[in-house]
């Protein structure tokens, strides 16, 4: 199990806007509160390909080569000298995003909003694609037996839909709209359902991602053709029947953020999801006269044992968002499926002697 001495770490890094390469970096140590994990399944995130294609998301900017990856799970090899919450051989899944210090935001659990969190390939932090990982070790969670690896490694994406739903207020009976079905639009889905969303909507361009939409519990799907931002909000209202409580939208672009106004019913809440330009023209003053809360999310937090507990007890399926798998020394095909937008969820194995989900 060890990582033996000299062991190659091949890892995924990009070193500049549309440079990315596989290369062998040292195995690092894990310091006192740390575990060194060799890791099993890792993701491929829209951000990831973003990282590489154009070198920065708004403010972060990668101004020095950066090991990418962030939706991941692993094995512990070796523990740190003063963890007690894990043992080698433990089978875990990581939270990306590691406070630093305990500001006035970790007090208060929002520690998402932490300004010096660590997170995982956000410049200048390296992520986790690659064979040899650590990470903090209250920030890596024990997979139960029947979770797999690739389970483990879609808590990340499934905890965007659980924070989202959280702030939005999804309950019992809600009817949901939710604005695009790529992978965090349809763990949005998921997680309103389970939640207990009566009736889901969901709205996207593409007619196979809609296709399984429908397939995974949407109660009904809207192909987004040329019409008007206000005439995308009516179809929604006939086929709920009503307006929706809540709109999710997971696009970030404009013409969705607008139809996302138009769509929530008065006294409703839309979250903002998806990131899209600094700047966008949308309908403000029909949301304020008709008391529509806007919310906004960034990233996460306290979603991994939730997570973990639903996916035990089987309330939700991920499994199938996974549609490619790629060895770690094909990364580069696999960012290239991702850039293509070919199928759901990209995985990565990133153990050359385990390469089962």
């Amino acid at each position: 199990m060890a990582a033996p001495k000299g062991a190659e770490n091949l890892s995924v890094v990009v070193h500049k806007t549309g440079d990315l390469r596989l290369e062998n970096r040292p195995v690092p140590e894990p310091g006192p509160n740390e575990v060194l994990l060799k890791m099993h399944s890792v993701g491929i995130c829209g951000s990831d390909v973003h990282y590489w294609q154009h070198g920065r998301i708004g403010d972060f900017v990668v101004k020095s080569p950066m090991v990418l990856g962030h939706e991941a799970s692993g094995t512990v090899v070796k523990v740190g000298s003063s963890v007690t919450n894990l043992k080698k051989g433990d089978r875990v899944a990581i939270e990306p995003g590691v406070p630093r210090e305990i500001d006035e935001f970790c007090k208060i659990g929002r520690y998402n909003l932490s300004p010096t969190i660590f997170f995982c390939a956000t410049p200048p932090d390296d992520g986790n694609l690659c064979r040899f990982y650590k990470h903090d070790a209250n920030f890596c969670y024990k997979l139960p037996d029947n979770v797999t690896f690739e389970e483990g490694a879609l808590i990340e994406p499934l905890s965007v839909g659980i924070h989202a739903c959280r702030r939005a207020g999804v309950t019992l009976g809600s009817k949901v709209f939710i604005c695009g079905a790529g992978p965090i639009g349809l763990v949005t889905l998921l997680i309103a359902k389970v939640m207990g969303a009566s009736q889901v909507v969901i709205s996207d361009l593409s007619a196979p991602r809609l296709e399984k939409a429908k397939e995974i519990g949407a109660d009904f799907t809207l192909q987004v053709q040329s019409e008007s931002p206000g005439d995308l909000a009516h179809k929604v209202q006939n086929v709920l029947g009503c307006m929706p409580d809540i709109t999710v939208e997971c696009t970030g672009v404009q013409a969705s953020i607008q139809t996302g106004i138009y769509a929530t019913r008065s006294g409703g809440t839309l979250v903002l999801v998806g990131l899209g330009p600094e700047m966008v023209s949308v309908p403000i003053v029909n949301a304020a006269v008709r008391e529509v809360d806007i919310k906004g999310i960034f990233r996460y937090c306290n979603t991994w044992p939730m997570a973990i507990a639903m996916l035990a007890s089987k309330k939700v399926n991920v499994q199938s968002l996974v549609t490619h798998r790629f060895p770690l020394e094909k990364a580069l095909e696999a960012f290239e499926t991702t850039r293509k937008g070919e199928g759901i969820k990209v995985m990565l194995k990133c153990d050359p002697s385990d390469q089962k989900p």
